[in-house]
């Protein structure tokens, strides 16, 4: 199946992979920081809350950026772009037939 995906694209990805984790762990940690300044609950809630967050952004991790390989980079490239954690100009980057793909699957959103 990775044969499909051009070499030039792999390595595309592996870089634009790398600064989406990036942006979604910011994003989680940023949301983790309110949680835990929001003076309006009590310790016990924002507690539960903030483990509730951690694991639904642990669940986004595994999903779209845990054991990249080829054969999985299509899907895991949809995905990363389908939370906004792609940019145009990122996109940009693949071959036309690589960018096909996030780009279907958000037209059937």
């Amino acid at each position: 199946m990775h044969s499909e995906v051009p070499e030039r694209d792999w390595k595309v990805f592996r870089e634009v992979r790398e600064r989406a984790l990036e942006r979604l762990c910011e994003q989680a940690l940023r949301d983790a920081r309110a949680v835990i300044e929001d003076s309006s609950r009590n310790h016990h809630e924002r507690f539960r809350e903030l483990l509730a967050l951690a694991v639904a952004r642990n669940e986004l991790v595994a999903r779209g950026f845990d054991d990249p390989k080829r054969s999985a980079m299509l899907p895991q490239l949809a995905f990363i772009r389908g939370l906004g954690l792609l940019e145009d100009e990122e996109l940009a980057r693949f071959s036309e037939g690589t960018q096909e793909r996030p780009r279907t699957l958000e037209k059937l959103r």
